[in-house]
């Protein structure tokens, strides 16, 4: 078993690294293809190659894009296959933590809240590979407030760290609803930019496709960078033409991402950073990277 899981993560760094070299030749190839379209002189860089990469266009299908990305291996069972999700704690975790496990393992259908023991994180991700779990949960605490988030997706990656703060927990919130356990309907505010998109993903498929019936609503609203987590069930008026009645459930918390690393969680240290949140930069303050793509790239222009 573990040569095959060697086997494929090596697979999968191969496929990884010639993306680079796929987006280069898409590239020159929109180039060359921008050129013949408006009559124009060819580049010089490319006019040794000018005749190979038009052989290249003359094979390539309207309306597919030809460039595949690791993206595109990760997630490539979501929605055909319910995902199966572990989530767990830091070591000697606090009442009030575990308490927010038990929450969350309610937020998200087909998951399972493990002890975690003493048990390490390559130990962890090798139970997960095991039982075909396909994104590893972990949250931290500090002094008794959960503080952090970790979503692994198995068995590759990517892994998504997030701050977490306000969190309130279901027994504190004024008026709340009993829980519902059917699967949710996903609403997404704010999240325009590439990177917006990557976190959108990552988040999406922890939760199945639901029914059309469905009547629970979870809402991720990005406010400058920090999205909020509310989730809710709704009901019909008396009359049908009364607005439908929204029952918040909870829990209620605010996250805000920090850095996606491209391996699952034991490879931390030795994985590609895909981003990294920079704070201590002039602009810090003013920038929206979720939403605005220039403010994404001044970003990644410091990793």
């Amino acid at each position: 078993m573990l040569r095959r899981q060697i086997r494929e993560r090596k697979e999968y760094l191969y496929r990884k690294a010639q993306e680079e070299k796929q987006r280069a030749t898409e590239v020159r190839k929109q180039k060359v293809r921008s050129a013949l379209e408006t009559n124009a002189p060819l580049p010089t860089d490319l006019k040794k190659d000018a005749l190979s990469i038009q052989k290249l266009l003359d094979t390539d299908t309207p309306g597919i894009d030809p460039l595949e990305t690791h993206e595109d291996d990760e997630y490539r069972w979501a929605g055909v296959e319910d995902p199966n999700v572990y989530i767990t704690t830091g070591h000697d975790a606090s009442s009030k933590l575990k308490e927010f496990a038990k929450e969350l393992r309610l937020v998200f259908p087909n998951s399972q809240r493990v002890n975690r023991g003493k048990t390490g994180v390559k130990e962890l991700a090798n139970i997960c590979r095991a039982n075909n779990v396909t994104d590893l949960v972990i949250i931290h605490e500090h002094r008794g407030i959960p503080n952090a988030m970790e979503i692994c997706h198995m068995p590759y990656g990517p892994t998504a760290f997030f701050s977490l703060s306000n969190v309130v927990m279901r027994h504190d919130i004024p008026d709340v609803g009993p829980m519902s356990e059917v699967f949710p309907h996903l609403v997404f505010h704010n999240f325009s930019s590439k990177l917006g998109n990557r976190v959108k993903s990552i988040l999406k498929y922890l939760f199945p496709v639901p029914k059309e019936e469905s009547q629970r609503v979870v809402t991720f609203f990005n406010d400058d960078d920090f999205i909020s987590f509310r989730q809710h069930t709704w009901s019909k008026g008396e009359n049908k033409a009364d607005d439908p009645v929204l029952t918040e459930i909870g829990p209620r918390f605010e996250m805000q991402i920090y850095k996606i690393v491209l391996g699952t969680i034991e490879h931390e240290n030795i994985a590609d950073v895909e981003w990294r949140l920079h704070n201590f930069v002039r602009t810090a303050n003013k920038r929206k990277l979720l939403t605005n793509p220039e403010d994404e790239d001044q970003n990644d222009k410091q990793t």
